[in-house]
């Protein structure tokens, strides 16, 4: 009996980390890139404290699962990849911000965040 609790806590242990962004080879320099990120919206957006803090915790995940993106794919699957993370990304700040705000989000993401651009040959 003593066996199937520990691995049962064991398992959640294990479950809980891996949907923590803090142990998802989280940085400074995404942390850093995070915090500027949000400031830039913020200018514009007026976010409150819970929402930034949200915002910015939100921003530092899609800035991981992007550079995994970046190190991992090139050319037009890259982009791919990258234009749907950012699709998710901005569905993901719906629960963040509210309606106005998410619709001057959307008008402002291309000059804070562009996507990227792919080099012809």
């Amino acid at each position: 009996m003593k066996k199937i609790i520990y691995m049962v806590l064991f398992s959640l242990t294990t479950l809980g980390y891996s949907q923590d962004i803090y142990t998802q080879n989280n940085t400074d320099v995404f942390d850093k890139e995070a915090q500027r990120i949000t400031n830039a919206y913020n200018k514009q957006l007026a976010l409150d404290a819970d929402q930034f803090l949200l915002f910015e915790q939100k921003v530092e995940e899609f800035l991981i699962t992007r550079s995994k993106i970046e190190s991992n794919y090139k050319g037009k699957e890259k982009l791919i990849k990258l234009f749907n993370m950012q699709q998710k990304e901005t569905a993901e700040m719906g629960d963040i911000l509210t309606r106005p705000q998410l619709e001057l989000y959307k008008q402002i993401k291309s000059e804070i965040q562009p996507l990227d651009v792919v080099e012809s040959d």
